[in-house]
């Protein structure tokens, strides 16, 4: 007997539908426990509440042996036996992941994820079905949770958030997705996803470097808010003791650091931090998913400024916060998610489409960049110690270069947390403030702007954002180009900064893209 199908509709079911029987704590036992009319015409697709959906989504569930899909297969005839949704045990790979983690959210033809720009949801028609706030606080915001307000949640969002998790936390089931999914948030940017951290845990004392100037002006905030203190984080055990270091405050490890590229070791933070009772938060913006796994290494919170590589074409800002798993790190993820409504910084809903989109290659641009990178300093490290091609102009402009490739005694550590590349940003520093200031203006693949992880090259002297850096630093972001091109490149600035050439003042050619009003004159005589 041919076994027939059914489809449960479950992601974004509006509370006023959700059965009150016990189905509601999984899937619903039959397809009408959501008094949704689900008719079957055919091969060819099914109607629900008028909407045609495309019939693959029958192959999500089962139903019992003894139904004969050949008595209903052509007649209309409502479907309503018991479900059984099908799930693969067996994680699937990054690569995967990116392109079909949010397979079970399609019900409509699209292949490519529509752009939902609503800010508002209708409630149901019927006003029987209507179901008022509870009184109580105890309601739960997460990605199941039915769409009434963007700002509480929202379909572009949702989805961006379950396409992160397989890659955020790699080697997970499949069953387990879906919950787990409620773990990661994103924010309207990085630095909005470190004030809501900080919001939520309300550390007395932080253990932070250097590295992201931003991070230490939402500190700021926080220090005149609730006189926040910060202690060194690479001080020893002492000096967190005399800062008062202890259970419920932060250790914040940025690895690898910004600007430099240099990395440190998760474990060894992670247990400093944990025998005294703080948490350990890892901003892995220059390590992204792929490239290292902090939560392998202990860390409690992960954050991302997705506006880098997740995003990965210079054209969204974004946050992410990941929490562990386990009881308490949903604790947690519950309550950021509801503060989170309040902090307003939710993502926009053009923003998490396009991180969508960018996700899907996400590992095919991270290890492309950070294979460059790693190509790049190995040239110019040799270079500077007079190996390779343009070492003699080399090092007439650069005096050092730093990037986690080149921590070999690190190695031992290093190349477990990061086996699979050592990330796509490193920096290098001229001999003298003024050649910083002008290399950039003497390359032709390179932007010179700020900010890092697009598909496209981009140098910054970083004295241009950052008042604290040593002037002679130069910031690279390594894009998809050949390396041999991007090489060949800044051999050629060299020579020209070393024969003391001026830059090429000309900021365009005359291409036209719309800038100017329309001119038909002659140019286009009989096109138009």
């Amino acid at each position: 007997m041919r076994r027939a199908t059914a489809v449960v509709i479950a992601l974004a079911v509006p509370a006023v539908l959700r059965p009150t029987s016990a189905s509601s704590l999984g899937m619903p036992r039959t397809v009408t426990d959501y008094g949704i009319t689900v008719m079957r015409y055919g091969n060819y697709g099914t109607e629900i509440d008028g909407s045609f959906l495309y019939n693959k989504f029958f192959d999500l569930l089962e139903v019992p042996e003894q139904v004969d899909a050949d008595e209903h297969e052509d007649d209309g005839q409502l479907l309503d036996y018991p479900a059984k949704q099908l799930v693969m045990s067996k994680s699937l790979s990054a690569a995967t992941a990116a392109v079909h983690a949010d397979d079970r959210m399609n019900i409509l033809t699209d292949v490519a994820p529509a752009i939902h720009t609503s800010t508002t949801f209708r409630y149901p028609r019927n006003h029987a079905e209507l179901q008022p706030v509870p009184e109580s606080t105890g309601e739960v915001i997460d990605l199941q949770t039915p769409l009434v307000y963007s700002r509480l949640a929202s379909s572009n969002i949702n989805r961006l958030e379950t396409i992160l998790t397989p890659l955020i936390y790699p080697g997970t089931k499949e069953e387990e997705l879906e919950q787990l999914a409620n773990h990661v948030l994103s924010y309207s940017s990085g630095l909005s996803a470190f004030h809501a951290l900080l919001v939520n845990v309300v550390p007395k004392v932080i253990a932070i470097s250097e590295g992201y100037h931003g991070c230490h002006g939402v500190i700021g905030l926080h220090e005149k808010l609730h006189g926040l203190k910060t202690v060194d984080l690479h001080a020893d055990d002492k000096a967190w003791d005399e800062a008062g270091l202890g259970k419920g405050d932060i250790v914040h490890l940025e690895t690898p650091l910004n600007p430099t590229g240099e990395a440190f070791e998760i474990q060894n933070y992670a247990d400093r931090a944990h025998k005294r009772g703080a948490i350990l938060s890892v901003d892995a913006t220059f390590a992204p998913p792929g490239l290292q796994d902090p939560f392998a290494w202990g860390a409690d919170v992960v954050m991302h400024s997705g506006t880098k590589y997740i995003g990965g074409h210079s054209d969204m800002l974004c946050g992410i916060l990941a929490v562990k798993k386990g009881a308490e790190g949903k604790k947690m993820a519950q309550q950021l998610r509801a503060e989170r409504l309040f902090l307003g910084s939710v993502l926009g809903s053009l923003e998490g489409w396009l991180g969508v989109r960018s996700l899907r290659t996400l590992e095919l641009r991270v290890q492309r960049q950070s294979l460059n990178a790693t190509n790049l300093v190995a040239w110019l490290n040799g270079a500077l110690n007079g190996k390779g091609e343009g070492s003699d102009v080399v090092q007439k402009v650069v005096s050092k270069v730093t990037h986690a490739s080149l921590q070999e005694k690190d190695f031992d550590w290093l190349k477990k947390q990061m086996p699979n590349g050592f990330g796509p940003v490193f920096s290098f520093y001229t001999k003298a403030p003024d050649l910083a200031r002008q290399l950039p203006s003497h390359l032709r693949l390179f932007h010179h702007a700020t900010s890092l992880g697009g598909v496209e090259s981009l140098i910054e002297w970083r004295r241009m954002s950052d008042t604290d850096v040593d002037e002679r630093l130069l910031r690279v972001s390594v894009g998809v180009e050949n390396w041999e091109d991007l090489r060949d490149d800044f051999i050629e600035a060299c020579k020209k900064l070393a024969a003391g050439e001026q830059p090429d003042k000309r900021s365009r050619v005359d291409i036209q893209i719309g800038g100017e009003a329309a001119k038909v004159e002659s140019a286009a005589d009989g096109a138009i």
